[in-house]
């Protein structure tokens, strides 16, 4: 088969190509009209552009056990929806939380059979669990997550520094990536129940995010192992992020779709699907972020898809402090960064390093993120010109709340690929182990 297209955005530039297709891998790619005949055509106009798919790094799929929050049939579907053609998932807030190997197989179990993309596993470090992360490593997760703060749920406890730092030796001796949720405790106060987002936003101050990561940089320094900051929100952890590569530190870091498009200042009273942790913060922050993906400070955007049920919101009362934090994008994703990027000046190409090839290096998820020879046939149909305004009943995630609710968007998802077939009704994705 062979995609030709007027538009694709490939590593080298924004290209008029035929791709052509073969066992769902991309065996070649050349000039427009200029690959000998097959079978198969597919011929798209100007008026789309070919993304390879894009991965998701950063996804609470929440099943087994929590999956009247959101369950792995209705997560991908969600995700191919938005152009999403990989997630790893996180492991809370499952229950039991992926922390063992009995743990991760009931999470395979689970995915394998009603899984639309492919899908892939982080697992946890908790206090504790030490032995556990040599088999879960060997058995093909994609690294560790641990909270140096309360996770928000029992069963997923943090780790002290001094926990981390040990954690840290073991990946050491195997080459693993520990992925951080960085904020200090001592730093972070109950937030009040209050409908006012500047006091839930006073309670969580972008020190506390600082502080963590300098703890994180410092473990990483003494133990030479490999650290992911996760969903940074304070833009003043760059320099001390940068300071740390220029000596040698293996530290990548991610933001989200929702630090780079939403202000403090624009958080209505009550309205708290707005809540997340780390918090969104002010204007200013906001482009100090935007400045540090166009710097290659960012590694990458992914979504923190952290769904619940309704209730858990408390969209009711408003009550900032006592609702669940956690932001559902994963649908919408490639749109809402898309509208605000091209504002800025930033093309497709852009989108495409920072939400499809990031995340797969930093993840390490071999043959995804790029059209490019070897790589599997992953593709978004997406019109870049074409506007639509989010309306939360045509999301597939479970529970279809978001802030994002009215707001046009540029940017509309015609198609989605996966290894070289269009995305149906039929759940045809693969479970994908670390490279």
């Amino acid at each position: 088969m062979v995609i030709r297209a007027r538009r694709v955005v490939l590593p080298t530039g924004e290209a008029a190509a035929d791709v052509a297709v073969h066992s769902g891998r991309i065996v070649a790619i050349e000039p427009l009209g200029s690959y000998p005949a097959v079978d198969v055509i597919v011929d798209y106009g100007e008026d789309v552009v070919l993304l390879p798919g894009f991965v998701d790094s950063h996804v609470h799929v929440n099943e087994p056990g929590r999956t009247e929050w959101e369950g792995f049939g209705t997560a991908t579907r969600a995700a191919a929806a938005g152009g999403v053609t990989t997630i790893i998932d996180m492991p809370l807030n499952s229950i039991p939380p992926t922390v063992d190997m009995a743990s991760l197989e009931a999470k395979q179990r689970s995915a394998a059979t009603q899984s639309t993309v492919d899908v892939g596993f982080w697992a946890g470090a908790v206090p504790g669990n030490g032995a556990a992360l040599t088999p879960l490593h060997e058995a093909g997760v994609f690294g560790f997550k641990c909270f140096l703060i309360d996770s928000g749920v029992p069963e997923f406890p943090p780790l002290s520094v001094g926990e981390l730092e040990a954690d840290l030796q073991i990946l050491a001796g195997f080459d693993g990536l520990m992925i951080v949720h960085a904020e200090d405790p001592g730093l972070v106060r109950v937030a009040p129940g209050s409908p006012a987002y500047e006091d839930f936003l006073a309670s969580r101050p972008a020190k506390s995010e600082d502080v963590a990561i300098g703890s994180v940089i410092a473990a990483a320094r003494r133990t030479g192992a490999r650290v992911h900051i996760l969903h940074l929100s304070s833009a003043s952890a760059l320099p001390s992020i940068t300071a740390a590569r220029a000596a040698g530190v293996a530290i990548t870091v991610e933001t989200c779709p929702h630090y780079l498009t939403l202000a403090a200042e624009d958080v209505p009273a009550g309205d708290t699907t707005y809540k997340c942790c780390p918090p969104i913060r002010d204007e200013a922050n906001r482009e100090l972020l935007w400045r540090g993906l166009a710097d290659g400070l960012i590694d990458c955007i992914v979504s923190d898809h952290s769904p619940s049920t309704a209730d858990l919101k408390r969209l009711d009362t408003g009550d900032f402090g006592a609702a669940w934090g956690g932001i559902s994008s994963l649908q919408i994703g490639l749109p809402v960064i898309w509208t605000e990027a091209r504002k800025r000046g930033h093309g497709l190409g852009d989108v495409v390093r920072w939400m499809a090839a990031g995340p797969a290096r930093v993840a390490g998820v071999a043959g995804k993120g790029a059209v490019q020879v070897g790589y599997d046939a992953d593709f978004v149909v997406f019109a870049p010109d074409e506007e639509f305004v989010v309306d939360p009943t045509r999301l597939h995630h479970r529970n279809p709340v978001t802030p994002y609710t009215g707001r046009t968007l540029s940017g509309v998802v015609r198609e989605t690929w996966l290894r070289g077939a269009r995305v149906g009704d039929r759940p045809t994705g693969r479970l994908l182990r670390r490279a």
